[in-house]
């Protein structure tokens, strides 16, 4: 099996080198560059299997970057592990608005870095259909294909980030259960994963936004977290 190819985006060079050091000693075959413009035509020609992106970067920055990437068809399939020197919730929250799959805080552990890539890249090969049971799955004219790792509305294709596509198979594998933020989290990216509960509601926003009409199935429990509506398959 070949080598995942990890895209390092950062403007400081002696974290660019820890980074690419770790990176490579783990394994993995790396591209670098320093500026957000790099970023998007590498990420563009090359379509790396992740991106490790800074989000303090001159000219485009990180949260620019992210965006354009997960919107476009052509990388929004590209997970992404965003690196912040802030640690506070709404930055990370931005991060993860913007599209961003996972984040790590600076000063970080090398270790942490590298467990937290493998993480994301087996979520990303390996989506959450293997937590629920194999084989594609439709509701509410919601169409998920575990093998090709796509989502069709109405047969009409969207782009979702992996973790958005993780929850969302999560939810429709599971209509008429209601789960709350930790057991959500918990399904898609393990036991004791730190996130706030807050990145969840942004999840799950983002997926309703991209479902459209369908998005109401999407359905918020007060007090508790979130369900997919009961119901059958529909065109």
């Amino acid at each position: 099996m070949p080598r995942a190819t990890i895209l390092i985006v950062e403007d400081e060079e002696s974290i660019l080198k820890l980074i690419k050091y770790n990176i490579e000693n783990a394994g993995f075959k790396t591209v670098t560059v320093s500026s957000g413009e790099a970023a998007l035509s590498s990420a563009f020609k090359i379509a790396p299997d992740m991106i490790v992106l800074d989000l303090m970067l001159p000219g485009v920055d990180g949260m620019a970057v992210c965006r354009i990437l997960t919107r476009d068809e052509r990388t929004a399939h590209i997970p992404i592990l965003m690196v912040t020197a802030r640690g506070d919730d709404s930055d990370i929250i931005a991060g993860l608005e913007a599209g961003a799959d996972d984040y790590i805080t600076k000063p970080f552990s090398p270790k942490v870095l590298v467990a937290r890539i493998g993480s994301v890249l087996r979520r990303s090969r390996k989506p959450a259909g293997s937590l629920a049971g194999a084989g594609d799955v439709s509701i509410h004219g919601i169409r998920i294909n575990t093998d090709k790792h796509e989502v069709t509305v109405a047969g009409e294709l969207i782009s979702l980030s992996v973790t958005e596509f993780a929850i969302l198979e999560f939810l429709c594998r599971n209509p008429g259960w209601v789960f709350s933020r930790n057991q959500i989290i918990s399904a898609v990216k393990g036991e004791d994963y730190p996130v706030t509960e807050r990145s969840v509601d942004v999840q799950i926003l983002g997926i309703r936004k991209k479902l459209g009409l369908r998005g109401k199935y999407l359905e918020t429990v007060r007090g508790i977290g979130y369900r997919m509506a009961e119901g059958s398959d529909e065109a």
